[in-house]
């Protein structure tokens, strides 16, 4: 008798935790997620968020926005426990001896975008080599949105590649919303940024593509470690656990990106409410083509995101590493 009691509690007991959610069962492992900007490059994080696919894997991430280098400069410092930000960042910070770890990468190749005004750019041909098209940036006034960010650093380097000084590009840092006005009312000639932002005066014929990183600006940047998960490599030793769950949200977010395109869409518009439907469209499928399915990090990744500081003057030649074999694990991804 005794061992059929035993054998029923058993089962109650089974049949209880059947019913309960996973993150119900076990302890949810909190943190904190920062993003420098607001853009649809962050996009695999929104959808995590909106269909609260953290706590499904037994996650609770809390996304915070910290302008340009500071998003990393936050994990640096302990007061958030993981970064997107760029692979270039990274790198900088681990020439000055402040190392971090990739663990999930979400942008293989460069996303910003530059356009500059159309009554600037009488005779501009798009079909012309990069360096030709990136002349046409010379003596302006560019918008950035920080000093130092990958947005900045993309603007320099293109001014290396086409022979020119990068100080003779005037910088304005302004964020993305106020971009576009500073545009209309002819206060910049131009601005860098990652999609959605360029798309609106593209659309609206009131601009012209100089340079695109989704299609391919330039070719030999690829592949290219521009936006990955990053934290403190003892995070991921004395919280696995956390590194886990973010690794497991962020596989099943790419897969509602490529397989389930029209509802990730719609969630994504509810971010970006004063985008139109083509502009918003448009946009989306930039992202898309720069999204790596598989997550995966790369040394060669690094390694051209480490080329594309030296180039933009953001890091001596000879600061450069010597090895990024331990810059990134897939472990969290597979």
């Amino acid at each position: 008798m005794r061992n059929k009691l035993t054998l029923i509690g058993s089962l109650a007991i089974a049949a209880t935790l059947a019913m309960t959610p996973l993150h119900a069962q076990t302890k949810v492992e909190e943190g904190v997620m920062a993003v420098p900007v607001v853009a649809l490059a962050f996009s695999l994080g929104y959808l995590a968020d909106d269909l609260n696919l953290w706590e499904k894997h037994g996650v609770r991430i809390k996304t915070v926005q910290i302008s340009g280098i500071g998003a990393m400069n936050s994990v640096i410092s302990g007061s958030t426990d993981f970064t997107q930000s760029s692979g270039s960042a990274v790198t900088r910070a681990a020439a000055h001896g402040q190392r971090l770890l990739g663990i999930v990468g979400t942008i293989n190749k460069p996303s910003v975008q530059v356009v500059l005004r159309k009554d600037l750019a009488q005779g501009f041909d798009p079909a012309t080599p990069l360096e030709k098209r990136v002349a046409a940036l010379r003596g302006r006034t560019i918008a950035v949105d920080a000093i130092n960010s990958v947005i900045h650093a993309y603007v320099r380097y293109l001014a290396k590649r086409a022979g020119f000084d990068p100080e003779e590009i005037r910088i304005a840092v302004l964020q993305p919303p106020n971009m576009l006005a500073a545009l209309q009312t002819r206060q910049i000639d131009g601005f860098a940024m990652a999609p959605p932002w360029v798309q609106k005066p593209l659309l609206d014929g009131d601009a012209v593509m100089v340079a695109s990183g989704p299609d391919g600006d330039p070719a030999d940047l690829a592949p290219f470690a521009n936006t990955l998960v990053a934290t403190k490599p003892d995070t991921c030793v004395k919280r696995k656990a956390l590194c886990e769950g973010v690794g497991r949200t962020f596989r099943e977010a790419v897969d509602v990106m490529f397989d389930r395109k029209d509802e990730a869409l719609a969630l994504i518009k509810k971010r970006f409410p004063a985008l139109d439907d083509r502009q918003l469209a448009v946009a989306f499928e930039d992202i898309r083509k720069i999204t790596p399915r598989d997550l995966r990090l790369t040394a060669q990744g690094f390694e051209n995101a480490e080329r594309f500081n030296v180039e933009a003057g953001l890091l001596k030649p000879e600061d450069k590493l010597k090895s990024y074999d331990d810059f990134f694990t897939d472990m969290f991804i597979k």
